[in-house]
């Protein structure tokens, strides 16, 4: 039986829940009154009404959120000692948040853009936070062109309109971005639901072990329910009828039963290699050959519950990938190193200093960091009186090697490859005619199914056509000429005739 009854929010029972103070009189006592300072009832819900949204995601802002399970498929102590991965059979709760990139919260889920793919590993030694995207490259590799990029994806400042032209002088100055502009207007950019994509790492991360030994790795989630996709016609018909199709689609999913599977696969290569490879592996605008660097499964990803509540569960959620266990670090990829600050940064606005502590992204185990204390919303007793200063012998810092006698290595997030001496530069990276190579092959990987290119031109074309300018429009013809000129002919028949039409 449920026995709750109605409180105000310091927990006074009150006997309803629509009633006004008021000091009434004039007209027989018909028509209202006064309202007093005293009804504490009604000042607290219109107060709290005005403050109850945080600060939307500058990005990211509009998500399907559930909770699931990683399964490790294999033993991976032979190139890790991260504790989640040690055992076959070993599981560990999941939290997962799909996004689209540039629009607002309350955008259409089916409109073409890249997702980002959040999932939120709570281990037995801390959290670690996967932050990938639902494409293996990214639209830059200089950190310092990040807020630009995402900038031009957004409204016009002027008009506050979805601006073409923005868009495209953005990726024609910065055209290192033409392999992600080629999978973001194929097919795979309007996917049919988060069951049916996959995510990637993207970046370059590391599997560490105690001994100080690593290996680079790029991390792939695989859809077992099969890639589907819209085209571009039924997914702006969807964003129109169902602009929260993504959310619903895969609530309904897990509410009946049908939860959906993801294989998860790894790419290692050592050091060694990494030197020798054709490929810069830091540059996320890359990827690595599968026939060089062959995916090995490490685990199964299962998403079965839904969130009890949005807002609580989904919204506050926050994750970087500087949220890392042991067993796994960052690489010297600049752009990750970027987002190693950005996004604990972006939370700590939006949630406040103390959002670890909120429920959806507080560790499943202990918790003692006495150094990082006070601040707004402090939900636990702030360590008591334990020392908020290191070096204490009043009450020495005890440490979990000391506890349970593992090398101090294996705590260790550096490893011998990042111990270098150099000169301090500013850099940026230069634009040469191997950032086509792989675009390149991408175009003829897609001539493999029939009509695939023709829609990725079509694609292009919907939104060229928009662009003010006629000179901005010859270099995007140009950009992807580089790629293929078929591809760069067909792209400025197909816009231009578009245009004079209208």
């Amino acid at each position: 039986m449920d026995d709750k009854y109605y409180t105000l929010a310091e927990g006074c029972p009150f006997a309803s829940n629509k009633t006004a103070v008021m000091m009434r009189g004039g007209r027989g006592g018909q028509g209202g009154g006064l309202g007093l300072l005293q009804d504490t009832q009604l000042i607290e819900t219109l107060a709290h009404f005005s403050r109850e949204r945080i600060p939307e995601r500058v990005v990211h802002a509009k998500a399907v959120g559930c909770y699931g399970e990683f399964e490790a498929t294999r033993d991976c102590s032979d190139f890790t000692s991260a504790s989640f991965l040690n055992k076959t059979g070993k599981k560990t709760p999941v939290l997962q948040r799909v996004s689209t990139v540039g629009a607002e919260s309350g955008s259409a889920d089916t409109a073409r853009d890249v997702h980002g793919w959040a999932m939120k590993l709570y281990t037995d030694e801390g959290n670690l936070d996967w932050v990938f995207n639902n494409t293996p490259v990214f639209f830059i590799r200089d950190p310092i062109k990040f807020p630009s990029m995402n900038r031009s994806h957004k409204r016009h400042p002027q008009t506050h309109l979805p601006d073409q032209t923005m868009f495209w002088d953005f990726h024609v100055g910065n055209p290192e971005g033409i392999h992600q502009l080629m999978v973001l207007f194929s097919d795979r950019g309007t996917p049919k639901s988060v069951r049916f994509m996959n995510s990637y790492s993207g970046h370059t991360y590391k599997f560490t072990k105690a001994d100080g030994s690593f290996k680079y790795a790029k991390i792939h989630v695989k859809t077992q329910q099969g890639i589907q996709t819209f085209d571009r016609q039924e997914a702006t018909k969807i964003a129109g009828e169902n602009p929260d199709y993504m959310i619903q689609d895969m609530f309904e999913a897990i509410d009946r039963g049908d939860y959906p599977v993801w294989n998860v696969y790894v790419q290692l290569m050592s050091p060694e290699e990494a030197e020798k490879y054709e490929w810069n592996i830091f540059d996320m605008t890359k990827v690595w050959s599968h026939k060089d660097f062959p995916l090995q499964q490490i685990g199964r990803l299962t998403m079965n519950r839904n969130p009890q509540n949005y807002f609580t569960d989904i919204e506050q959620a926050s994750f970087s990938p500087s949220t890392m266990v042991p067993g796994f670090a960052a690489s010297a990829d600049p752009v990750l190193q970027a987002r190693l600050f950005a996004y604990p940064d972006a939370a700590r606005y939006r949630l406040g200093v103390n959002y670890q502590q909120l429920p959806t992204n507080a560790a499943k185990v202990q918790v003692y960091c006495p150094f990082q204390r006070d601040g707004k919303m402090r939900f636990d007793d702030n360590y008591g009186g334990d020392p908020n200063y290191v070096g204490s012998s009043v009450k020495p810092t005890k440490f979990y090697q000391d506890l349970k006698g593992s090398d101090p290595g294996t705590l260790s997030l550096h490893t011998d490859h990042e111990k270098w001496a150099g000169e301090v530069s500013a850099y940026n990276s230069e634009i040469t005619n191997r950032d086509f190579v792989q675009p390149a092959a991408l175009w003829e990987v897609i001539g493999r199914v029939p009509g695939h290119q023709d829609r990725l031109i079509d694609n292009l074309a919907s939104t060229v056509k928009d662009v003010k300018y006629p000179e901005l429009r010859k270099n995007v013809y140009s950009l992807f000429s580089r790629v293929n000129k078929e591809l760069g002919l067909k792209l400025q028949e197909r816009t231009e005739t578009s245009i004079k039409a209208v």
